[in-house]
């Protein structure tokens, strides 16, 4: 653990110049008097590690110094495709690793090449969580996700529509979807997606399980989503849309905006809409307010018409 601190203050000193023993006991979650013997360290090593004290002062490196210790520790090299995503590493328990790692790349690059790599951490930055919502709590995420790296079979407890049961599950993958994580696995001989936030219990066995070769998790994922909207979305309803009500429609989901990239009037127009035929797909329609009539089917109609009705009636005058 120290010889790994100790070259990640190497490789700090050498990509930000000047760092206060403050600065990297925040960095490490460790005491000042133990950076400060990690420096000492350091120096006996032949490091050419020297401080300044005052205000401006701190650790720094001998110009032109520059260290090519930067393997990949083994948790590095697993936490490489999530470096750039410091939220969702944090959440997979990658979050220390893949900033090690990232500091070990940029050290291996050019003087001038580390520039243009800060440039770009500096001015993008990756947010999945949906505007007006928080992320829900995730306690169980980073043992799901060593199980899923480990190839370790997990028994849980998961709460669906159908209500609450135990599994014991292959974990085959983790899917972040709009700022919420699903869990990718196979239980009972099927494979499966669980929620992530709906599971209270877990515990990873010491069992370990072979994962399918030709398991293709973006793709399964994909045709998994297709098949998914194809049962769901299957009513077509057909709509007569305000240009106002085009705009909420476009803005609702892709089918809205599909229903209505066509229109060319700048008037009310007729479109057709793949809808859920459901509370959901009413209460989608009721969003979009007095800008769009349900024409057909007759039965997706009455539903919206009765659910109006009982929302006038509630916020009615009172008598």
């Amino acid at each position: 653990m120290r010889a790994s601190r100790l070259l990640s203050i190497l490789i700090l000193l050498q990509l930000r110049g000047r760092l206060t023993a403050e600065e990297l006991a925040d960095e490490f979650e460790v005491s000042e008097r133990t950076i400060y013997r990690d420096i000492d360290a350091l120096s006996m090593a032949g490091v050419p590690v020297y401080g300044d004290r005052g205000p401006g002062g701190g650790f720094a490196l001998l110009d032109g110094y520059q260290t090519r210790l930067t393997g990949l520790a083994a948790d590095e090299a697993e936490a490489m495709p999530m470096i750039g995503l410091a939220n969702i590493a944090t959440d997979l328990g990658l979050g220390n690793a893949a900033s090690a790692a990232q500091r070990k790349l940029l050290a291996a690059l050019p003087q001038g090449r580390q520039q243009s790599a800060d440039r770009v951490a500096e001015r993008v930055h990756f947010d999945p969580v949906d505007w007006y919502r928080a992320a829900a709590p995730l306690p169980h995420l980073p043992a799901i996700a060593r199980a899923v790296l480990d190839q370790l079979r997990v028994t849980m407890r998961y709460e669906s529509w159908r209500g609450e049961r135990n599994w014991q599950i292959e974990p085959l993958g983790l899917v972040m979807k709009a700022g919420v994580w699903y869990l990718v696995a196979t239980g009972h001989y099927k494979t499966r997606i669980f929620r992530l936030s709906n599971i209270s219990k877990v515990k990873v066995l010491a069992e370990a399980f072979v994962r399918p070769g030709a398991f293709d998790l973006p793709g399964w994922w994909a045709a998994e989503q297709a098949r998914f909207d194809a049962e769901l979305f299957s009513e077509i309803a057909t709509l007569r849309v305000s240009p106002l009500g085009r705009q909420r429609l476009a803005a609702l989901s892709p089918r809205g905006a599909a229903a209505v990239s066509g229109c060319a009037t700048d008037g009310w127009a007729i479109v057709e809409m793949a809808v859920e035929n459901s509370d959901h797909g009413v209460r989608e329609m009721l969003s979009v307010g007095a800008e769009v009539e349900v024409l057909a089917p007759a039965s997706f109609r009455e539903k919206v018409n009765q659910l109006a009705v009982s929302i006038a009636a509630l916020n009615g005058k009172n008598s």
